[in-house]
Parts: structure tokens; sequence; C-alpha cells
């Protein structure tokens, strides 16, 4: 019988440095890994990361648990596997008011990082040059949020909601950095007052009319 060969993300315990492991598995294991990992996305997509775990991955697709365990044993692995063939869910069609809907984007992705599997991503996506996350992964999440949040300044700024903005090319930075810092480095949480102080270093901002 041919066998397939796939490669599954592997998080070492450098938690910046995402390494590929080649596995064999003959066709009956592709597709099984193939309906986890749909079940996978579908949690994501509906859910968000905390709903990703292999308790729950295993009951979508109807498979043991040992079953996602075999193909993914750290979730770190699982966590990199889904989000590589999916879209980041933040920072997504902004809204106006602007200033109340980045509070909720913010407040959401603050929440979600602290959860060791999505904090080993973060980090391997803040260290693009030490980390063998594929770069087609990197570029394109970075893009989703880069993008967002400029959709989302650039909205607010047309809506009289906020005046001198930042560089463009510092927004993502100004507005995510220091939650991953405070979260996934400091290991804190990340308090509400922290996020109103982020978005208030990218401009100033004016009620909503």
């Amino acid at each position: 019988m041919h066998s397939l060969v796939y490669e599954s993300s592997c998080l070492t315990e450098d938690r910046s440095r995402i390494h590929p492991v080649k596995t064999t598995a003959d066709p009956r294991q592709a597709r099984s890994r193939k309906a986890m990992l749909d079940a996978a996305r579908e949690l994501l997509a509906r859910e968000g990361p905390a709903a990703v775990t292999h308790q729950r991955v295993a009951r979508q697709a109807g498979v043991g648990r040992a079953t996602v365990y075999r193909h993914w044993p750290r979730p770190e692995q699982l966590m990199l596997d889904t989000m590589a063939g999916v879209e980041l869910p933040f920072f997504r069609n902004p809204l106006s008011p602007v200033r109340p809907w980045l509070r909720g984007q913010l407040r959401t992705f603050a929440d979600e990082i602290v959860l060791p599997a999505v904090a080993g991503v973060a980090l391997a996506m803040m260290n693009r040059s030490g980390s063998s996350l594929p770069a087609e992964v990197h570029d394109r999440f970075s893009a989703t949020a880069d993008t967002g949040l400029r959709a989302a300044v650039a909205l607010a700024v047309a809506e009289g909601e906020l005046t001198e903005p930042a560089d463009p090319e510092d927004i993502m930075a100004l507005l995510s950095g220091p939650l991953i810092h405070r979260a996934c480095l400091q290991g804190n949480p990340v308090s509400d007052e922290l996020i109103d102080r982020v978005i208030d270093s990218i401009g100033t901002w004016h009620p909503h009319s």
C-alpha cells in the first residue's frame, strides 16, 4: 500500500521556534487527519481559538481523543496547523464607531493569546527571522491583521472620530505589541486599562457624532 507523507508543525522548548516534522501515514490516516483539521477549523471559525482543544476536535470529528493526540501531541501543533488554513479571526470588517469595535477586538485578542497554544503561535509570529514558522503563514497572518487595523484607523479618520493618527506602518505594532508582551512574555493578564492606553496611543480620539 502506498503511503502519503505530510508535514506537521512541532513547537520545541523554545516557544518561538516551530519546526516541521515529517510523518508517514497511510491513506486512512490522511483522511482522518483531514477530517480532524476540518473540524478544528470549523470550531475556530465559529467559536475562536479557545474552542480548538484535543477534546473538542475529537468530538467534532467523531474520533477518539487519542487519535487527535497521535497526530498533534501538543496543543501548539494542533493550533498552528488549524490556523494555517484559515484567516485570522481578529481585526476584520471594522465598524463605526470604531473605538468600541477596536476595544472589543483587542479584548478578544488579549483573552485568546493567554492560551498556551495561541501564545506559542503569537511568539513565533513575533520572531520571524528566528522561527521556522512557514513564511507564507507568517506573512498572511501579518497582512490580515495589518490590513484590518489600517482599515479601522482610516474609517475612524473618515468619520472624524480620530485625528493625528499614528503612521500606518506603526499601527499594528502599537496596538498588538503591548498586549503580546504583557500576556506572552510577562505572563500577566491584559487589563482593560492597558487596552484603553494602547488605543489612545494611535492618535487623538473624539466622541463619535
